[in-house]
């Protein structure tokens, strides 16, 4: 960490110390926030990239995405900004190291330490993934460790949400970093959350192993052995590597994306499952036998971390959905036309033609199930161990579906009952609990869990908090019921919290929890019910509905209103008191005797107030009056 020559001062809120690192599109530097007194780190675009708007989109949506993600695994963004055209991001400062530090310093890590790490990354992006958002850039350099060993990802500048076009990319490029580059990444296809399973498994790979699986001399070679070789074993490298932990890392770098594990926590159990002493899913789907295990050493040129445009590789694989590109339209006839020979050529000769039915093998036993899978001539591709009320060992449901069209070589997934839950369970109440401390309570009880999203906000809804639940706290289950949560879906609108009668540094921390962000000014007006430096009201208002990452402006009390002082001398000594206790003034009385001579013919009257009529006073001033008592 560096002492910066000049501590610049951003929105004249956050101002720069040191510089912690640079990285393929910004510098991050250790800043602190003037108006909360509190460390951040401040994350500062490249003057020279703030007049490209795609690296200036880019940058935006990384605020964004992250912004949305409330999770203990990822590093949390406060703010974002611009400032002379100089754009920034203010997120948590993580005290710690990355993991690429720590593996400068140590090259490998004990199995069970690697477990560890990677188990909390794949949670992160479980996480993600379920809120739409695929990381894309997933490599030690984007992981952070605490001093107290809690993992933190970061940098979403190039995630984007499932299933929606990255137009940010030029043409025939594709942007990340090439050690960790899944095939269909370096190839330019779309990609989902299993994209980032596969770069986890180049993560942990490294850990045991001390260097990747692939090193070239460039990026774009590193790219093209990612798509066209099968990845070595990390125990060529380390011996000392358990098998299990072995099979867990083979199956996240399966080439074909149907064959690794389906989502982010699928691998995380596994790796729990490791960390716990249990026998992996990973080793029983795959047997032992992993692809390209006796494959040849690359030579020992690490291709390096730094996210960057790399040209798209050209490969044999075809399982998955490629980009649009613009081609001549001779150029793309011809293609259309090759294609469909190898289609054509491939149906009759190598499946001979032949097509059929699913065969139906619910209830069967895994041995008599794959026997009669593969008499059908398909291939039990996955074979995946769920909790059911049916007996252990069992088929329960296959995908395709019994009675579904299939042809010869097809690629079959059963999924096979783990037995029958005998320990009774109440389920915990997890509504208004964060989507993090839920899903704790839910996996400490024994229970799985599925989200559900809305766009529909009651009030006090919030991101990433559960809104309601199915079955409903204290209902009596069994471990290995699934709980469905209902959490707000990404970008929905929901209401400003009332934040009344709340500091500033309160508000602020509520506005935080709610995926919201404070304004960089504030306003004041008086208030006679609300303590001056309290929050009065903001701007929206309280209950009015606002997306994730709205910046909110508070209104806090600047003390008491001015009142104007009415006139009550001829009143009564009641009368008089409520005219000024109605405009919150406090009341005090001076009864003189019948004998003064200022009460002659003003018995039972105020004959005098010490704050003269129509001047301007505080709210809460004190009043005296003089009263002369009835005869």
């Amino acid at each position: 960490m560096e002492p910066v020559t000049e501590q610049h001062v951003y929105k004249g809120r956050y101002r720069v110390t040191h510089l912690i690192a640079r990285g393929g599109m910004a510098q991050v530097f250790r800043a602190t926030d003037l108006m909360l007194n509190r460390p951040v780190a401040l994350k500062v675009l490249y003057p020279e990239l703030s007049i490209d708007q795609n690296f200036v989109e880019r940058f935006r949506r990384e605020a964004q995405a992250a912004a949305n993600l409330s999770h203990p695994n990822i590093v949390p963004v406060f703010d974002w900004g611009e400032e002379d055209n100089t754009y920034f991001i203010v997120m948590e400062l993580v005290e710690g190291t990355s993991l690429a530090g720590l593996l400068r310093e140590q090259r490998t890590m004990s199995p069970a330490r690697a477990a560890s790490i990677t188990a909390q990354v794949a949670a992160a992006l479980a996480f993600a993934h379920r809120a739409g958002v695929v990381h894309r850039d997933v490599k030690p350099g984007n992981i952070l460790i605490t001093d107290d060993n809690i993992v933190k990802v970061t940098d979403f500048g190039i995630a984007q949400a499932i299933s929606t076009e990255d137009h940010l990319t030029a043409a025939g490029s594709v942007m990340g970093t090439a050690t960790y580059f899944s095939p269909e990444q370096a190839e330019g296809s779309l990609v989902d959350g299993r994209s980032d399973v596969y770069s986890l498994g180049v993560v942990l790979f490294e850990l045991l192993a001390g260097r990747p699986p692939f090193v070239g001399d460039s990026p774009v070679a590193v790219a093209g052995m990612h798509v066209r070789d099968s990845a070595p074993s990390p125990r060529q490298f380390n011996p000392g590597i358990p098998s299990d932990l072995e099979a867990v890392t083979m199956m996240a770098l399966a080439k074909n994306p149907g064959q690794r594990y389906q989502t982010a926590e699928e691998m995380r159990s596994d790796l729990l499952r490791f960390s716990e002493g249990r026998p992996v899913q990973a080793a029983q789907s795959r047997g032992g036998a992993f692809a390209g295990s006796d494959a040849t050493q690359a030579v020992s040129v690490i291709a390096g971390e730094r996210t960057q445009a790399v040209p798209i590789q050209a490969g044999p694989r075809t399982d998955i959905v490629r980009r649009r590109k613009s081609n001549t339209p001779l150029v793309a006839v011809s293609t259309a036309l090759a294609v469909l020979l190898v289609a054509v050529v491939g149906y009759f000769f190598l499946s001979g033609g032949s097509s059929g039915t699913m065969p139906n093998v619910v209830g069967s036993s895994i041995t008599d199930a794959t026997a009669t899978i593969t008499a059908q001539g398909l291939v039990v591709g996955a074979t995946q161990q769920v909790q059911s009320n049916k007996p252990a060992g069992t088929v329960i449901s296959t995908e395709p579906k019994a009675g579904a069209k299939v042809t010869k070589g097809q690629s079959v997934t059963i999924r096979v009952s783990l037995g029958i839950s005998t320990q009774p369970v109440t389920i915990p109440d997890v509504t208004k609990l964060s989507l993090s401390d839920a899903e704790s309570q839910l996996n400490d009880a024994g229970l799985t869990y599925k989200v559900a999203f809305t766009s529909t906000a009651p009030d006090g809804a919030s991101p990433n908090t559960v809104l309601s639940q199915t079955p409903a706290g204290g209902t009596q289950g069994r471990t290995g019921d699934e709980v469905t949560i209902t959490v707000l879906a990404p970008g929905s609108s929901y209401p400003v919290p009332n934040l009344t009668n709340k500091s500033l540094a309160d508000a602020a921390v509520l506005l935080g929890q709610a995926g919201l962000t404070l304004a960089s000014t504030q306003g004041d007006e008086c208030s006679n019910t609300i303590d001056q430096g309290l929050v009065v009201a903001s701007e929206p208002a309280f209950g009015q509905p606002v997306t994730s990452g709205t910046a909110i402006k508070l209104i806090l009390s600047s003390g008491y209103c001015s009142v104007v002082v009415p006139n009550v001398v001829g009143f009564s000594k009641a009368a008089a008191t409520t005219s000024m206790q109605n405009q919150g003034l406090v009341v005090s009385v001076t009864t003189l005797s019948l004998a003064d001579s200022n009460c002659d013919g003003k018995a039972g009257e105020v004959i005098r107030q010490d704050i003269q009529p129509g001047a301007s006073t505080l709210y809460g001033s004190a009043i005296t009056l003089t009263y002369c008592p009835p005869s």
